[in-house]
């Protein structure tokens, strides 16, 4: 089940589109997400996290590299905004409302983010 959060407005996009999944830690969800994505009808996934401590951190040049945003929850909405607004203004950003509750590679992770994701790809 996906609930649908803050997006920008729809556009058309074709294949080969640079994915970013935005997540805390960048160790569980998002990380799940870039390998289930990469490749996927010639896009590009990538991932990173929010915190200090994340896996691979959050940059200005994943970010203006990324065609769509998404994120894991709204805080990391909230936080991409507040620090990096020139960038992400502008960029299409989709809150996937998955909450911290999985493990890596988790099934039903899995199948959460192909119904959330899929309808924006």
């Amino acid at each position: 089940m996906c609930l649908t959060g803050e997006m920008a407005p729809a556009e058309e996009m074709g294949d080969g589109m640079n994915l970013l999944f935005i997540c805390s830690q960048n160790k569980r969800r998002s990380l799940t997400a870039e390998k289930i994505f990469d490749g996927y009808h010639g896009h590009r996934a990538f991932s990173a996290g929010t915190e200090s401590n994340a896996r691979i951190k959050v940059t200005p040049g994943l970010l203006k590299r990324a065609d769509i945003i998404f994120c894991m929850e709204k805080k990391h909405v909230r936080r991409l905004r507040e620090k990096y607004p020139d960038i992400v203004g502008e960029k299409k950003m989709v809150c996937l409302n998955i909450s911290d509750d999985y493990g890596f590679m988790d099934r039903e992770l899995q199948e959460i983010l192909k119904d959330c994701v899929y309808e924006h790809i």
